[in-house]
């Protein structure tokens, strides 16, 4: 299982990007260049398959902070890498599939929502109105896009991450757009209840920090 269609790539970069109110992605090297600009990331290339272009890339990259990152298995990526570049935590590039029927929070917690534009937000509270858990999505055109779905250690395993993932589905305005995320290790457990598919593994290579 390696690569994915660019223009699903594409879509989901795009979605990525609006959530985060980052630029959209540019057409570049063979991939697709986000410019993130931000502490600890200048940008980042994303290709859909192993492409010539990205041995050449990483190549000229001589500074930490420009991320090379790759829909396939991590030994795909570093085989296209010159020494000293230094693979990351795996990922996995999802689809969403068939969803089960979304349950009721436990007792003591509530939902709030919101929407700028084509981004939407879902914040869980817990008792005493603290954050327990929260996630972004942004609606485009090409696809639905999940993004930061994150629940506090101290309200785990009580399907938090679910009813945020609920509630974002739920403010879609189209479902004929395929739902899209890239999921850590721990996060693809999740996803795959809720019935995910994961379409790619997604490897993620740097220079390391000076």
């Amino acid at each position: 299982m390696e690569g994915v269609p660019p223009a699903l790539l594409h879509a989901w970069l795009a979605g990525r990007s609006l959530a985060r109110g980052l630029p959209a992605p540019m057409a570049d090297r063979g991939g697709y260049r986000v410019d993130t600009r931000s502490d600890s990331e200048y940008c980042r290339w994303v290709f859909a398959a192993p492409h010539p272009e990205l041995s050449a890339l990483a190549r000229e990259v001589d500074r930490p902070g420009r991320l090379i990152k790759l829909c396939g298995e991590d030994e795909a990526l570093r085989r296209l890498l010159p020494d000293g570049w230094q693979i990351h935590a795996p990922a996995f590039f999802m689809q969403a599939g068939s969803w089960p029927t979304a349950r009721s929070l436990p007792a003591g917690y509530r939902c709030e929502t919101s929407v700028a534009g084509p981004v939407c937000r879902v914040a869980i509270l817990g008792p005493g109105g603290t954050l327990a858990a929260s996630g972004y999505a942004a609606e485009t055109s090409e696809a639905f896009v999940f993004d930061r779905i994150v629940t506090a250690p101290a309200h785990q395993r009580r399907g938090l991450g679910a009813g945020v993932m609920a509630a974002l589905r739920a403010m879609r305005t189209r479902d004929d757009a395929p739902e899209l995320l890239v999921a850590t290790e721990e996060g693809r457990c999740l996803y795959q209840h809720l019935g995910w598919r994961v379409l790619s593994p997604y490897a993620t290579a740097a220079l390391p920090p000076v």
